[in-house]
């Protein structure tokens, strides 16, 4: 495989590592520090409440400690450093800012916010735990982690991580306005009783069918199509591949999954739960992990159930649009996961889409668009 400029293989020895490692660090303790500093405008408030502040103190200390080792580290190894200054850099305008003593800034009350607390959790869990295991067990062993188009899909994550605030402003107001008449007081009280785990069996469910209500008319209404290839455009499978969303498609996917669980009135920890396993599980199941789980892959979605979702392929097209469970394209006939092969490319059929994320996000509004699948 060709690899050029920040595309090729990362090795030891070279800097690049240590300085990605200073510069990612150093970011994020920056981020961090605005968080502690903005609370109200940059943190989510769902996460707000729960957060044991002497805990998120020693966990900044220890990213600027790292991000100021491994900037030095660049620089030790005599190459990459512009990397490593930069990590520096931005460490020291943490520390600046106030590094781990900062103060919780002032109350004001917000109508929105940006999900900043939620992008750096989320970015530190997934890089930590995908990366580790696409290099232990890969699907494609010759792909790099930064593979073609790693930093195209990485602004997505930004972007779409970033947007978390709309997003739940809207499917929370969208929801109750336009289904109110649904509510059910009984109902809500019967299902509140119910014990955590039964409920969040039924949320995950309910969610499901609607993402698979919702995924198969995006690929079988030609203008849905036009959004929902945004994502099918991605032609190497990992982590970051799964960020790759027109804007408009989760404002539309994410108030229908949550429908469900408006109508049923479920209860908060049980929603949480099952918030934190759909988000693992779309990073999992777009990952280059090549472990198959055996038996399990019958039940839930893996990455070689949703990895055939992607084929371009002709047995690849328009099977397997659940996001939990393959039972549910089983019982609607758009089911197939041969047991021992995967797809052999990725992308959408016919012409590709233009490359940039502006370009991207435009593209459903021009008049030519790429044609959905046949049916």
């Amino acid at each position: 495989m060709k690899l050029d400029g920040r595309n090729r293989p990362l090795r030891l020895g070279e800097g690049r590592i240590s300085g990605y490692l200073s510069v990612g660090l150093g970011t994020l303790s920056v981020l961090a520090v605005l968080c502690f500093m903005f609370p109200d405008f940059l943190t989510t408030p769902s996460l707000r409440a729960g957060y044991d502040l002497s805990v998120l103190r020693t966990l900044l200390a220890a990213g600027m400690v790292f991000s100021a080792a491994f900037g030095l580290l660049t620089f030790a190894l005599n190459r990459q450093k512009r990397l490593g200054a930069l990590g520096l850099l931005l460490t020291c305008l943490a520390m600046y800012l106030g590094g781990s003593s900062v103060q919780v800034g002032p109350r004001y009350d917000a109508p929105g916010f940006i999900g900043l607390d939620w992008f750096i959790l989320d970015l530190l869990a997934s890089a930590i735990t995908f990366i580790a295991l696409e290099k232990i067990v890969p699907h494609r062993r010759d792909q790099p982690i930064l593979r073609p188009d790693f930093w195209h899909d990485s602004r997505y994550f930004i972007f779409n991580h970033l947007a978390i605030g709309i997003f739940l402003f809207v499917s929370v107001r969208a929801v109750p306005s336009l289904f109110s008449w649904s509510v059910n007081a009984d109902l809500q009280g019967w299902f509140r009783s119910l014990p955590g785990l039964v409920q969040f069996a039924v949320i995950l469910v309910t969610a499901d069918l609607m993402e698979y209500a919702t995924h198969r008319a995006m690929h079988e209404v030609p203008a849905l199509w036009r959004f929902h290839a945004v994502h099918h455009s991605v032609e190497r499978m990992d982590w970051m591949a799964g960020s790759r969303l027109h804007f408009l498609e989760p404002l539309v996917t994410r108030t229908a999954v949550m429908l469900p669980a408006f109508v049923l009135g479920a209860s908060d920890t049980p929603l949480l739960c099952y918030i934190v396993w759909a988000g693992f599980q779309a990073g999992l199941v777009h990952s280059n992990f090549g472990l198959e789980f055996g038996p399990l892959k019958y039940l839930v979605a893996t990455p070689l159930f949703h990895h055939w979702h992607h084929g371009s392929d002709k047995e690849a097209i328009d099977i397997n649009y659940a996001a939990h469970l393959p039972v549910i394209d089983r019982i609607f006939g758009t089911y197939h996961m041969p047991p021992d092969r995967w797809p052999e490319h990725y992308g959408v059929v016919g012409d590709p889409l233009p490359k940039g994320i502006w370009r991207q996000f435009l593209y459903p509004f021009q008049r030519k668009a790429p044609a959905p699948p046949p049916v």
